[in-house]
């Protein structure tokens, strides 16, 4: 198996929308966009299936020796080998991904975030940050592309959490800032026993206005010179946006007990119908 293979197994096997909306690309950016998300998927990983976190941190730290590697033309892993001629092709900034390795290990010390400002610096290193290394993929001309890159990432992580509520307090863990806990009159314990009391949907539907904001945020900053460019964003929006309408559309305080996704071909006519359009 190649590493390009490698990585596109990778791609697939995840059912990500990420996937559905680089499918139209050249194929040099796909492959490389594909590796980007392999890459991202790998260091997932490690913290979601290691159960010991002595095991997860020497892991992350392995890997960020492996971007040393990557960086100075030897790397050993078929992810990092797949990214070797792209890091250059497309100025890929090592910081970028050490960022992102950083933002994952974040998962092992903080089980919970007492504000949203607490929660936006992690946000930024798992999504703003890949959205960064995507506009540099996909090219721009104007600098406000990458402000763009920054809200729309911002915007997909907070739908993420929105849409995982139930799956994260299964493993521990509490995203929403624990000071919109106790505005909306919602206890941890509401979380962890999976309660869904008209509080606990106010405090969702709050969450789901703030992402809509982001993304509004987000493509009105997105200058019309680099809109073409930038398409694969656009139908990432696209994809994650009508998750977000769905979730508030069956209720938003049903996500603690059933995660809402998309099925694969309406995914397909949404990207495809993003592509046309943008």
């Amino acid at each position: 198996m190649t590493p390009d293979q490698y990585c596109q197994d990778k791609a697939v096997k995840s059912g990500s929308s990420f996937y559905s909306s680089f499918r139209f690309l050249p194929e040099e950016k796909r492959r490389a966009i594909t590796a980007l998300y392999a890459f991202c998927r790998e260091v997932d990983d490690v913290v979601d299936e290691t159960h010991d976190d002595a095991v997860a941190r020497n892991t992350l730290n392995w890997w960020r020796a492996e971007i040393d590697h990557l960086y100075s033309g030897n790397p050993q892993h078929p992810v990092t080998r797949a990214l070797l001629p792209h890091v250059k092709a497309y100025d890929m900034q090592r910081e970028h991904f050490l960022e992102i390795i950083d933002g994952m290990e974040m998962d092992l010390d903080i089980p919970r975030y007492a504000s949203f400002k607490e929660l936006q610096l992690y946000c930024y290193r798992v999504a703003s940050v890949v959205g960064f290394l995507i506009t540099q993929i996909l090219g721009y001309t104007d600098r406000r592309t990458q402000k763009y890159a920054h809200d729309l990432g911002l915007a997909f992580q907070l739908t993420n959490i929105i849409r995982d509520v139930g799956e994260d307090v299964r493993r521990g863990r509490i995203y929403i800032p624990l000071d919109e806990l106790q505005r909306f009159n919602v206890t941890a314990d509401d979380l962890f026993n999976l309660r869904e009391t008209p509080e606990f949907n106010a405090l969702m539907e709050f969450q789901i206005e703030r992402a809509e904001a982001f993304y509004a945020k987000a493509l009105a900053e997105l200058p019309a010179a680099d809109r073409k460019a930038q398409r694969c964003g656009l139908i990432m929006a696209a994809i994650y946006r009508t998750t977000l309408q769905e979730i508030k559309h069956h209720g938003a305080g049903k996500v603690l007990n059933q995660r809402l996704s998309l099925g694969k071909l309406r995914k397909v006519w949404l990207a495809w119908k993003a592509w046309l359009t943008a």
